[in-house]
């Protein structure tokens, strides 16, 4: 006999506790087939039932996986508690990725099934004959606005739903229950699966909601602007439910700086979260319209390293607080927050205030973290040994998704590619990547593959690619080419050769033609010496 009841963590537990006790709180969305759905927990839950009863109709069983192409609406909230709590696994799949990168994924993840946003419909017909295992696909809108589709065997969501009860008994499920699956960008080779389970959800939002974290209560009105198929949006949709807090989310327009700003004053917004490039496509706004943002009082930064402008034109203008996260995929993803400021960093001078604001902030409780020279052995947190970063904890990936290679170190921790120094009051701050890889808009871009596409090209000799800093983009890759001997090529002619090779987001915003480039003393492209050549590049404007 034990001491104490052993219930189970599960994602069930938020959505029977959010129905019974803030089933009045309301869910708004923008949708591309409605500019503002309204409705609440008590509604969402209900449906959920409803959609949980579909699946069971459509001959899913507990285990089987099925793939979301959607942005943060109502409907994809459905999906994900639905799927789940019936003991199956939801697949959020990042559409920005290169089509190739989709297959891969789709069928990696052996997809049953696909729900789809509207918008989604062209992307997912080009696909479907690459995708031999998904047996049906559901769009996600209503009949009227149900589109003409080649896609096989396609359903309309609303109707899949009217034709089942909101009575649903729902499994007893181990917390140890996988519970959704989330593919890395595959930066170096295939994108890694990366499973969560209900147990990491759980202890991951337990984590998001404390008052040193993002701090969610019932006071508060959310706006995830992150992407739903981003790491779970971050976490924020299952974290709202269990505090309360009101949701409020963007749909297709999370890019759109007037669409964000009267979401924010017309639902009286207090939190949000995202990424550095829709923080600057707001403040644009803001700053073109002359329009403010009261009711806002903190916003979430991660993705990418924060920009100065954004925590200094936010606090000075807009009397908005900048917080900063950093973690990844394989961290469900948070590892360190850098939110409320204890009393030494609260007395610094401004200058070296707003320095350590923009470090990416201090282990969470849950995340153990060390950094680490080249023999393995950790290092001092002074603020000036930089290593590598490894982590360990509860909602921290143990091996990847049907993947044979080692995914942990021999000690049991977890390598994340990112090299970072540590300061005295716990601040992490991330000084290179292990693997050169460019983050840019909050998403990877690898420098490896940009460079062996350009090397393809007949008139090059050699290529180097290079995250270099962006005012827009937190980083832009910025190529560097040696042509063949006698031959000439213009800058234009370079850069399209990119044109459907690589996703067009990826496609180097420079070029420059070069003689040499530096190496290691092992015949490698030296990435450190050639950020340091190219320190002062300004991007033309």
């Amino acid at each position: 006999m034990t001491p104490m009841m052993n219930t189970q963590l599960t994602i069930t537990s938020i959505m029977k506790h959010a129905e019974q006790i803030n089933g009045s709180v309301e869910v708004v969305s923008v949708t591309a087939d409605n500019p503002r759905h309204r409705y609440t927990y008590r509604d969402a839950f209900a449906r959920v039932r409803q959609l949980a009863n579909a699946l069971d109709a459509l001959g899913l069983e507990q285990g089987d996986t099925i793939a979301t192409f959607a942005w943060n609406d109502y409907r994809h909230l459905e999906i994900y508690y639905a799927v789940s709590c019936s003991g199956m696994i939801c697949h959020t799949v990042n559409p920005r990725l290169f089509p190739e990168q989709i297959e891969y994924i789709v069928n990696h993840g052996r997809d049953k099934w696909v729900f789809l946003d509207l918008t989604m419909v062209p992307l997912l017909e080009s696909l479907q004959d690459v995708m031999p295992d998904v047996k049906g696909f559901v769009v996600m809108t209503d009949e009227a606005h149900m589109p003409e589709t080649s896609l096989a065997n396609a359903h309309c969501y609303e109707t899949l739903l009217a034709a089942q009860t909101s009575e649903f008994e729902w499994p007893e499920l181990d917390e140890n229950t996988p519970s959704a699956l989330c593919y890395t960008s595959g930066t170096t080779g295939n994108p890694k699966g990366v499973m969560y389970t209900h147990r990491s959800t759980l202890l991951h939002c337990y984590a998001i909601i404390a008052p040193d974290v993002i701090g969610l209560s019932v006071k508060d009105v959310a706006l995830p602007i992150v992407p739903m198929f981003h790491v779970n949006g971050w976490g924020l949709v299952y974290a709202a439910p269990m505090t309360g807090t009101k949701l409020v989310m963007p749909g297709p327009k999370m890019g759109c700086g007037e669409t964000l700003c009267t979401l924010i004053n017309e639902e009286k917004v207090t939190a949000s979260a995202g990424v550095p490039t829709v923080w600057l496509a707001l403040l644009d706004y803001l700053n073109k319209s002359g329009k403010t943002i009261e009711s806002l009082n903190r916003v979430t930064v991660g993705g990418a390293a924060c920009p100065f402008y954004i925590l200094d034109v936010f606090r000075e203008k807009y009397g908005v607080d900048v917080q900063q996260g950093w973690g990844m995929t394989e961290m469900n993803p948070l590892g360190t927050y850098n939110g409320t400021v204890p009393p030494p960093v609260a007395n610094l001078s401004p200058e070296e205030y707003d320095k350590k604001r923009l470090k990416q902030g201090r282990p969470v409780f849950g995340v153990e973290l060390k950094i680490v020279d080249a023999d393995n052995k950790s290092l001092p947190w002074d603020g000036k040994s930089a290593g590598a970063v490894k982590v360990r904890g509860p909602w921290i990936i143990n091996e990847y998704y049907r993947y044979d290679g080692q995914t942990l170190d021999d000690d049991g921790w977890f390598e994340t590619g990112d090299v970072a120094c540590m300061d005295e009051h716990g601040y992490m701050q991330i000084t290179d990547r292990v693997k050169d890889v460019i983050k840019s808009g909050g998403e990877w871009i690898s420098s490896i593959e940009l460079e062996n596409c350009a090397v393809n090209h007949p008139k090059v000799a050699e290529a180097a690619v290079v995250g270099m800093p962006h005012p827009k983009w937190s980083e832009r890759p910025l190529l560097l080419v040696i042509l063949q001997e006698g031959e000439t090529l213009s800058r234009e002619e370079m850069l399209s050769w990119f044109d459907d090779k690589v996703s067009k987001w990826w496609i180097p915003e420079e070029c420059l033609f070069v003689d040499s480039l530096p190496h290691t003393a092992t015949g490698k492209l030296s990435k450190k010496d050639i950020r340091a050549d190219y320190a002062d590049f300004r991007w033309p404007e």
